[in-house]
């Protein structure tokens, strides 16, 4: 079996065999088959696609280049979750602390912000102390004694995931729904969870910028949980503006805490509440999520799902007290109005340029290497249907002065305001269930 081989059969249209995906990936991993070789393959297979066959056994591949989590050391049902990145997006602080607080296990691998997207692990690091790299036998004690914990992911999980991502990042190969499908299911079978939420963004502020590519990509992570046996759902949720209002990485913690207190934004708060309902009922806790809802509830207006945060943070070795009192966040020298150039209602945000604002001040990373700074963001106070007069502030910029105004002349110009009244969009535009 020859590497020249499989990329011609690829480039002629043809489906790779269980031996020869096996082949190829075995290879690149173990630095037999070059990276120019799979530069190649990769383009052919976003020009010719993979069908169900190939991206199990891709997936299969990935998942198995490296180690898996073994969560039979967990007393419990333990589901997981996974969103394809959008801006605001700061979900699982809320999702994490509701699901234990009701009785399931989350056991969690989360990731870092890159470009316009924030990551989990960087809000989490900016509560004082708290440290997402923990032990396994820590891990599995937390989770055990508290239900959840959020920790960084280990070097070992799919290493072959890691080495093609990064060729993808730099040949143009990462739109390819076989690709980014394999890519995401390796790692979240990996995490051995027995049942996954997949929260699939559309919009502006995704990568999936429609609803078609986004049920496309939803249909073949679900068709992968199948074939591995695992219980999986894609929701698919708008990303044509900002999720709630806070973004960037203190803000967007103090936004989760106040959800968890029963005062978070609309939209954040019903995002967060179909999530872990959705969770709860297909882990058969409860028979409907009406009834979910209302035991989301009883957690809420009791302090029990606060009080899950609060023993996470504990546990991770972060101080408490950021619960009660947000002075103990870092905050930025600088809070500035932003204000609408335009009178009428705002019919769209562009969501992507938000995030690339929030990055511009320090709230995000260009490059894997930048140092992200957290008490950096932007407060977004107007939101679609909204109508504003020429000069009412739509935002607030939380800025230590690093590129304060092209942040604000980025965010203004992502409003487009009409003078037709405005509809506003439902946050889970469809649900795909395995």
């Amino acid at each position: 079996m020859r590497a020249v081989d499989i990329i011609i059969k690829k480039k002629n249209g043809a489906s790779l065999t269980k031996e020869e995906i096996h082949y190829i990936i075995n290879g690149y991993v173990n630095g037999n088959i070059p990276d120019y070789q799979i530069s190649a393959l990769l383009m052919a297979i976003c020009f010719n696609r993979l069908d169900s066959e190939e991206r199990y056994y891709l997936t299969k591949e990935m998942l198995e280049s490296g180690e898996q989590i073994d969560l039979s050391k967990v007393n419990g049902l333990c589901v997981d979750k996974h969103s394809t990145g959008g801006v605001g997006d700061k979900t699982t602080l809320v999702i994490a602390p509701i699901l234990a607080a009701c009785g399931l296990k989350l056991a969690k691998m989360s990731g870092r912000g890159l470009g316009h997207t924030g990551g989990t692990l960087d809000k989490l690091e900016s509560i004082p102390g708290l440290t997402v790299d923990i032990s396994s036998d820590d891990f599995f004690k937390q989770v055990n004694e508290i239900g959840l914990a959020v920790i960084g992911q280990t070097a070992n999980i799919t290493p072959a995931d890691k080495k093609l991502y990064s060729l993808r990042d730099v040949t143009g190969t990462v739109d390819s729904v076989g690709l980014i499908s394999g890519s995401i299911m390796s790692k979240k079978l990996a995490s051995g969870a027995s049942t996954i939420l997949l929260d699939v963004k559309v919009g502006d502020g995704a990568f999936m910028k429609n609803i078609a590519e986004a049920k496309e990509l939803a249909n073949a992570m679900v068709d992968i949980g199948k074939k591995f046996n695992r219980s999986c759902i894609a929701m698919l949720t708008d990303m044509d503006q900002p999720l709630g209002e806070a973004v960037g990485n203190s803000l967007e913690v103090i936004e989760a805490i106040e959800t968890l207190k029963g005062n978070g934004p609309t939209d954040f708060k019903k995002l967060c509440y179909e999530i872990s309902s959705e969770l709860l009922v297909s882990s058969q806790m409860f028979k409907c999520k009406d009834e979910a809802k209302k035991a989301i509830d009883d957690v809420i207006s009791s302090g029990k799902a606060l009080n899950k945060l609060k023993e996470m943070i504990i546990y991770q070795g972060g101080n408490p007290d950021v619960i009660n009192d947000y002075s103990l966040f870092k905050t930025a020298n600088n809070i500035v109005e932003v204000k609408s150039i335009k009178t009428g209602y705002i019919e769209k945000i562009k969501t992507e340029n938000c995030g690339i604002a929030a990055m511009l001040l320090g709230a995000g990373r260009q490059t894997k290497e930048d140092i992200i700074d957290s008490s950096v963001g932007i407060k977004f106070i107007k939101k679609i249907g909204d109508f504003v007069n020429k000069d009412d502030i739509i935002a607030y910029v939380h800025t230590n002065g690093k590129n304060t105004e092209s942040s604000i002349e980025l965010i203004q110009n992502s409003y487009i305001i009409t003078d037709k009244k405005v509809e506003r969009k439902n946050i889970v535009l469809d649900i795909i269930r395995g």
